[in-house]
């Protein structure tokens, strides 16, 4: 996903051949052994996964995915499979933020595919994905939930670098976000579809895009679910001074088994804390789980 370096520029500039492109692909397995959730995994190509931590106990692993090459430019293609078999709990994020180079039109591809079995949870909370200028990238997330699976998934991305004054005036984002049979979420943010970037109606100017989905494999009782609505709408007042313009966000239950939290702001920072926030709420509230976050986070 990511790589704990900064990349050289090189990456990001270079017309590179199809033989230099990156290939390569992660498959995940996480089972319960003697009341522990144990991973496998096996690698081809340069994405890793570092070792597993346990900072709430056994039940819980902590993972962190690492792609050494620091970012993806066109032609590039990350594959990452997750299963979670009956009564395991994963976590799993990154170091820091999954770059999309600049290209010459061809497309750089991240995939995920998550399968969370009966009683397992899932939490998938990776840093943002950067959509360098002149960027062409394809982020897609599908997920497959057994019925008495849970899951806890967000996608931030922010257009261009703003605050390295590099704006996203050239190139296409594709996103994908699916919970398979339940809810499908895409999007296709073209750098000169002014209209959708700029009007009220669309970004309204904002850069950062973000969304958090709270999801089980079966419909949510009413009760839990009004829980998870107010606790995170009384977030957003927390959080989004009265009148600010440069956070925007609402909580809906988009569907029977899915509540979804949407976020654009100027900056990925913002959105970030709320993300953090609501997850640390809905984790504490609703699965009577501790806040703990990753370690990655803070260092």
């Amino acid at each position: 996903m990511v790589a704990l370096t900064q990349p050289p520029d090189t990456r990001g500039q270079l017309a590179l051949g199809q033989d230099a492109l990156w290939q390569a692909c992660l498959s995940l397995r996480y089972s319960v052994e003697q009341n522990r959730t144990v991973l496998r995994h096996h690698h081809s190509g340069p994405l890793r996964v570092l070792k597993s931590l346990y900072p709430e106990g056994d039940p819980i692993c902590h993972n962190v995915l690492v792609h050494p090459p620091s970012g993806l430019v066109g032609g590039d293609h990350l594959n990452i499979q997750v299963h979670l078999q009956d009564h395991s709990h994963a976590l799993i994020t990154t170091p820091g933020a999954t770059r999309f180079y600049g290209s010459k039109a061809l497309q750089a591809h991240q995939k995920v595919f998550a399968h969370v079995s009966n009683h397992a949870k899932l939490e998938w909370l990776p840093m943002e994905a950067l959509a360098y200028n002149s960027s062409y990238g394809v982020n897609q997330a599908v997920f497959r939930l057994e019925e008495h699976a849970r899951l806890i998934a967000w996608d931030v991305t922010q257009l261009g670098l703003p605050q390295a004054q590099q704006p996203f005036t050239q190139g296409i984002f594709e996103q994908h976000l699916e919970i398979e049979g339940v809810w499908l979420d895409k999007a296709r943010l073209d750098a000169l579809d002014h209209r959708l970037l700029n009007s009220p109606v669309g970004l309204g100017g904002h850069r950062c895009i973000s969304s958090l989905i709270f999801a089980q494999g079966h419909a949510w009782p009413t009760h839990f679910k009004v829980r998870a609505l107010e606790g995170i709408r009384g977030l957003i007042a927390q959080m989004r001074p009265e009148g600010s313009a440069h956070l925007v966000a609402g909580v809906t239950a988009v569907h029977p088994q899915v509540v979804v939290l949407r976020v654009l702001s100027d900056l990925v920072e913002p959105s970030m804390q709320l993300l953090k926030a609501a997850w640390g709420l809905l984790r504490r509230d609703l699965w009577g789980l501790a806040h703990t976050p990753p370690r990655i986070w803070s260092s």
